[in-house]
C-alpha cells in the first residue's frame, strides 16, 4: 500500500482537465432531492431539517447523516453564521460508545452537525425540494458529490462507487447521468482535486500530531491536535 505521502504527491498531480473529461463522461446534475443531505431511515416523514441544531451524537442511527468537515471549515461556517462550534459540527461518531457515564471514545474526524432528525443541520426542504443553507460556503465533501478520486487515503461518500471512469469514482445519486455542462464540470473538477489534497493533508496531519490520551469522555483527533467535542483543546 502506498503511503500517505506517495498518494498526495499522486493528488497533487492530477489534472483538472482530465477529470473534468470523467466527470463529463459519467455525467452529473443536482435534482435537490436532499438525500445526500439527510439521514437514512431517520423517521422524521420527509425528513426537513427539524429540532436542535447542536443535538450530540447519536450512535445508535442506522445510517446517521456523517459528511467530514476539516477544521478551517468548521470555523469559516462559525464566522459566517455566527455560530458555537457545536453548532456545526460534531465528533465523527465511529469509534465513540455510549456508556452509562455518557459517550466515550477516540475518533479522528469532525462531522456537519445533525438535527433532532439526523439531516445535517444546514439542510431545508420544501415541498420535496432541498437546500443548504450555507450553500455558498459549504465544505468541499458538500460540493464534490457525489464524486471521489480513486486515491489511497481519500473518503468514499455514501459507500463503494457505482461508476466510474479514469481516476473518478461515482457514488450513489439520482443526478448521475445527467449532461451538465463543461464549466461546471471544470468547477467540480477542480474541487474534486483541491479535496483530495486537502483529506491526505488532513490525514497526515493526525498521524504526525496524534497523541494517546487516557481522559474521560470524547477526544478528536485532527491535524491541529486533541480536542474535545466542542472544539476546544485538550
Amino acid at each position: 500500500m502506498d503511503s500517505l505521502e506517495t498518494e498526495l504527491a499522486r493528488a497533487r498531480e492530477l489534472d483538472v482537465n482530465d477529470l473534468a473529461d470523467a466527470i463529463e463522461t459519467i455525467g452529473f446534475e443536482c435534482t435537490r432531492c436532499g438525500a445526500c443531505c439527510k439521514a437514512a431511515d431517520s423517521g422524521c416523514g420527509d425528513g426537513a431539517s427539524g429540532s436542535d441544531s447542536a443535538a450530540d451524537t447519536d450512535t445508535d442511527d442506522p445510517e446517521p447523516h456523517t459528511a467530514t468537515v476539516f477544521p478551517d471549515e468548521i470555523r469559516q461556517l462559525q464566522d459566517v453564521g455566527e455560530y458555537d462550534f457545536r453548532d456545526v459540527a460534531r465528533p465523527m461518531p465511529y469509534g465513540i460508545e455510549e456508556t452509562p457515564d455518557g459517550a466515550e471514545g477516540e475518533t479522528f474526524e469532525w462531522a456537519l452537525q445533525t438535527d433532532g432528525c439526523g439531516d445535517c443541520t444546514f439542510y431545508e426542504e420544501a415541498d420535496g425540494v432541498g437546500a443548504c443553507t450555507v450553500h455558498e460556503d459549504r465544505p468541499l465533501i458538500c460540493r464534490t458529490y457525489p464524486f471521489s478520486v480513486a486515491l489511497g487515503g481519500t473518503s468514499q461518500p455514501m459507500g463503494e462507487a457505482v461508476d466510474s471512469e479514469g481516476m473518478v469514482r461515482a457514488h450513489e445519486c439520482e443526478g448521475l447521468g445527467r449532461d451538465i455542462s463543461r464549466a461546471d464540470a471544470e468547477e467540480l473538477a477542480a474541487a474534486l482535486k483541491e479535496r483530495a489534497v486537502r483529506e491526505l493533508r488532513e490525514a497526515i496531519g493526525v498521524r504526525e500530531n496524534y497523541e494517546h490520551t487516557a481522559v474521560d469522555g470524547v477526544v478528536v483527533h485532527d491535524s491541529e491536535g486533541q480536542k474535545r467535542p466542542d472544539g476546544t483543546e485538550l
